[in-house]
């Protein structure tokens, strides 16, 4: 008889500080392994870091290097100001790999989940890399970013894929490979999120995140926009500070973040999204069954791709940021929304891979 000793397992778990999406997907994965209990650690940099920390104060919580990710403020420059930054990333990568040397010792490691970190993995033991981006769209230049990534996913004890195999899904071409030797591992859509039927409050529900100068060009695009909508709106901005703000200002309730209860309770109240079009932001609004309308950030190739798709599917429509009019709202009346998909992971399956 096998004996379960996942009681004194220690898992460390490291999402990409881009945005907050990477952190915000993890936690279902925390959350489970705690509830199979197993122990988790948690490593990462910057807001991402800080809002695990709000969500799991209890845990422990170590910092990786930044990979200094930024964003330039018009979206044709995106692909060069990465390449600018790419020397620092490199950087940070080969940091994380000594880094994780140590920990393991230090801390009795026993497994690794990285999500999108590309330094931390460990030959020694069981390590999970997750990603719904085993093409990775840079425009002309896909061929070459899709293969770098792919070099380091095969570092990996196996991949882990948060979609779902089989057609319909979400990532389409993103998650999909016509032919492939990686070890993968389709796990289904991860959401924090849970589906509620509450009274509506808000007519429209704004959320942004992302790294700068985006997040505020377009906070300040809004702004302006919603003089001329009409009905209640709550809109939170996406910035993570050591407390909660709230400021209303006539029928518009400004949060600078909001953790996941107060978050979900709010997308339950609310009519209609406007927000990026982010991968996590679609697992969520897949799991809670909204209607949505999507602004893709300026030069992310991922985000104009998938905001396409579900507009191709009549599912979202969405509009590119510098040519949106709050009037695009009124095209929700002619797509159906994100339909609501009942799915469970088997994440005591998923787990096993840290019992070899």
């Amino acid at each position: 008889m096998e004996t379960d000793n996942s009681s004194t397992t220690t898992i460390l778990i490291t999402p990409l500080n881009w945005g907050l999406g990477h952190a915000t997907r993890c936690i279902p994965i925390i959350k489970a392994l705690e509830e199979n209990n197993y122990i988790p650690i948690i490593a990462s940099d910057g807001i991402a870091l800080e809002l695990l920390r709000k969500e799991f104060p209890y845990l422990k919580f170590l910092e990786l290097p930044s990979y200094h990710i930024e964003y330039a403020k018009k979206g044709k420059n995106f692909k060069w100001k990465l390449l600018q930054n790419l020397p620092k990333i490199i950087k940070a990568i080969l940091k994380e790999k000594i880094l994780v040397r140590n920990w393991i010792s230090q801390y009795g490691i026993d497994g690794i989940i990285s999500d999108n970190r590309l330094g931390v993995y460990s030959k020694k033991i069981p390590s999970v890399f997750i990603t719904h981006q085993l093409q990775v769209m840079t425009g002309n230049t896909t061929w070459l970013t899709t293969m770098s990534h792919q070099y380091f996913i095969k570092k990996y004890s196996e991949c882990w894929v948060p979609d779902f195999a089989d057609s319909p899904n979400l990532a389409g071409a993103l998650s999909h490979l016509k032919k492939t030797n990686l070890k993968l591992h389709y796990i289904g859509p991860l959401s924090r999120m849970h589906k509620k039927d509450l009274p509506k409050k808000y007519d429209l529900m704004i959320i942004l995140s992302g790294p700068e100068p985006q997040r505020g060009i377009l906070e300040e695009k809004l702004k302006t926009e919603l003089e001329r909508f009409k009905g209640n709106v709550v809109f939170i901005r996406g910035v993570v500070e050591p407390n909660q703000t709230k400021e209303q200002i006539d029928t518009i309730c400004y949060y600078n973040f909001m953790k996941s209860r107060q978050l979900e309770q709010t997308f339950n109240e609310s009519e209609v999204i406007l927000c990026r079009s982010g991968y996590t932001t679609i697992m969520d609004l897949v799991k809670l069954g909204k209607k949505a309308f999507f602004i893709p950030t300026p030069g992310q190739f991922e985000q104009m791709y998938l905001a396409k798709k579900l507009k191709n599917e009549g599912a979202v429509p969405y509009a590119e940021q510098d040519n949106f009019a709050i009037e695009n709202l009124s095209e929700l009346e002619s797509y159906r929304g994100l339909q609501s998909a009942n799915h469970s992971t088997n994440w005591e399956q998923l787990f096993s891979v840290f019992k070899t």
